[in-house]
């Protein structure tokens, strides 16, 4: 999906730090907590889908959505009758999959609660762009195949020394490869046309996924690559979660372009393959 969002940052004022205390606060909150995650996927969302997502009544809802937009983390956009909630920008759902590198695990009290932390291990979407296991082995083909190359002669998508944990990454050791006009048009993207897109988001970006500490690809280029894949029936998204599922399709495209075992890659962990 194309996000309208900006990527807006509250500064402090002169002389003044941050103030995590506030930030913190408003994520604390379980309902809030829950309505943030489900907007890390980048969709927007309107008040009663969130109020599902929260488990709490629609006033209660509004009540939550007023304080995540006045501390600056989510936007609202009207559409005729209704209004649709999305988070800030990038750089908040940067935060969040940051801060979930230090959480504590939530307990698992069902074999479904089990299923779906696998599953967002295995393969997930993060903002608009694809991660986990998936999206780093893809990242992984893409340096493989040359679509993209290594600039500080680290041939591989390891996180480098000084990277943060889990975060989007300000500058990156890649750029596009002699490759990469083939190797995205397998996938369904098409690069000139990206190209001769104005835009002020980078083409290239890349986060160290939080789970698997490697870097995948995200930026406009990444975010286009997940649409094209979900397009072209290769990857399916699971309604209200952020879990991907690879199609049995996807699971012949991914080997045939990019050589990837789908199978192996998301059945690294007991029970956490998603493909369908």
């Amino acid at each position: 999906m194309t996000s309208t969002a900006t990527t807006r940052r509250v500064s402090p004022g002169p002389g003044g730090d941050a103030d995590l205390a506030a930030a913190a606060a408003l994520i604390a909150e379980p309902a809030r907590g829950r309505i943030l995650a489900a907007l890390l996927d980048g969709r927007s969302l309107p008040a009663s889908g969130l109020a599902a997502e929260a488990g709490v009544s629609a006033p209660a809802t509004t009540a939550h959505l007023n304080k995540l937009r006045a501390g600056g983390l989510i936007e609202v956009e009207p559409s005729g009758r209704h209004r649709y909630y999305r988070l800030a920008g990038q750089h908040v759902a940067v935060a969040l999959e940051a801060l979930a590198t230090i959480a504590p695990v939530a307990s698992v009290r069902s074999l479904r609660q089990g299923t779906h932390a696998a599953a967002l291990r295995a393969a997930r979407s993060c903002y608009d762009h694809l991660a986990g296991r998936l999206g780093v082995a893809v990242s992984a083909a893409l340096l493989e195949h040359e679509a993209i190359v290594a600039t500080d002669g680290i041939d591989d998508t390891v996180r480098r020394p000084g990277e943060q944990l889990s975060a989007s990454l300000p500058a990156h050791p890649y750029r596009l490869g002699p490759a990469a006009q083939d190797v995205f048009a397998g996938l369904g993207v098409e690069l000139a046309a990206l190209l001769q897109t104005r835009s002020s988001r980078p083409l290239l970006r890349f986060c160290v996924d939080w789970t698997e500490q490697r870097h995948h690809l995200a930026g406009r280029l990444g975010a286009t690559l997940l649409v094209a894949l979900c397009e072209n029936g290769d990857l399916t998204r699971n309604p209200g979660r952020r879990t991907i599922h690879v199609t049995d399709r996807g699971v012949q495209t991914l080997h045939r372009r990019l050589g990837i075992d789908v199978t192996g890659t998301l059945a690294a962990e007991p029970g956490s393959a998603s493909v369908r």
